[in-house]
C-alpha cells in the first residue's frame, strides 16, 4: 500500500517544490467542465500566479484580463482559442499571450487537453505601449545555444522590447547539461517541467524532479540545475524583466 504521507512537494520561505500528487482543485470563475489547479500564486509569497488546467470535451475558459495579463501554453492536446478578434486551434507547444484589457476564451478541446497559465500584474512604462496579442510555438530552431555550452538552448517566446515586464522562455539541458554557476538575482521563476528529469538545488536545498513538476523562485533564491536520465530536460519559465529594481 502507498503511504500517502510521503511527497517530494517542498515549500519553504523563498522556494517551492509542487509535484503533482499533492494537487488540490480550484474553482475559477467563468473557467468550466475543468480542473484547476494553483501551483503558484501570491498567498505563498510569489508576485505571479502558476496554474495548470485540464479541460473535458466541453470545458470552456471565457474572461477578460484586468489588472494581470496572461500566457496561455498548451502543454498537451488541443483547442480553439479566442483573443483580439482572432481564431486558432492551438495543440502542444503552442501559446497565446494576453495582454491587459482583452477578452479571451478556449472551448472545444480534446478531453485531458492541459493548459498552463502564467499571470502578472501589468506594470505600463511611459513611452511604450501596452503590448498586442501575441500567438506562437515552441520551435527548436529558434532555440540558439545559451553561453556557448551545446548541452544548453533557450528559445525566448515572448519579444524582449520594453513594453514587455514579463518573460516566458522554454529551457533544454541536453544529457549533460547544466548552468555553468549558481545563479543569484532579482528576477522571480516560476516554471513546469515538460520533459525529463533533473537535479535542482534552490537555496542550497537539493531536489529531484521530473516532467510535471513545478518551481517557484523568489527574488534572490540561489539556484543551479543539472539534467538526469537518458533524455532531454526540458522546462518552461517565467521571469520578470524590464522594470526599474525599485519603487523608491
Amino acid at each position: 500500500m502507498e503511504i500517502s504521507a510521503l511527497t517530494r512537494s517542498v515549500v519553504r520561505r523563498n522556494h517551492a517544490v509542487i509535484a503533482p500528487d499533492g494537487y488540490i482543485n480550484s474553482t475559477v470563475p467563468g473557467w468550466t467542465d475543468c480542473t484547476v489547479n494553483v501551483l503558484i500564486n501570491e498567498q505563498m509569497g510569489a508576485r505571479l500566479c502558476q496554474t495548470l488546467v485540464t479541460l473535458t470535451e466541453a470545458g470552456k475558459l471565457a474572461g477578460m484580463t484586468q489588472a494581470s495579463q496572461i500566457f496561455f501554453y498548451v502543454v498537451a492536446g488541443a483547442v480553439e482559442a479566442a483573443a483580439d478578434s482572432s481564431n486558432k486551434t492551438l495543440t502542444a507547444g503552442q501559446f497565446v499571450y494576453v495582454p491587459v484589457g482583452q477578452p479571451y476564451q478556449f472551448k472545444n478541446a480534446t478531453a485531458g487537453t492541459q493548459i498552463l497559465t502564467f499571470h502578472k500584474v501589468y506594470e505600463p512604462l511611459d513611452g511604450h505601449p501596452v503590448p498586442p496579442v501575441l500567438w506562437g510555438e515552441k520551435d527548436d530552431s529558434k532555440a540558439p545555444v545559451y553561453l556557448n555550452d551545446a548541452a544548453l538552448r533557450i528559445q525566448e517566446l515572448l519579444p524582449n522590447g520594453l513594453g514587455f515586464d514579463m518573460a516566458v522562455n522554454i529551457f533544454t539541458y541536453d544529457r549533460g547539461g547544466h548552468l555553468p554557476m549558481v545563479e543569484t538575482h532579482i528576477m522571480e521563476h516560476g516554471l513546469l517541467y515538460l520533459q525529463g528529469q533533473a537535479i535542482y538545488m534552490l537555496d542550497q536545498q537539493w531536489y529531484p524532479v521530473k516532467k510535471g513538476d513545478s518551481i517557484w523562485m523568489a527574488p534572490y533564491c540561489q539556484q543551479w540545475a543539472t539534467a538526469m536520465g537518458q533524455e532531454p530536460s526540458v522546462y518552461i519559465y517565467y521571469k520578470n524583466v524590464n522594470r526599474f529594481p525599485t519603487a523608491v
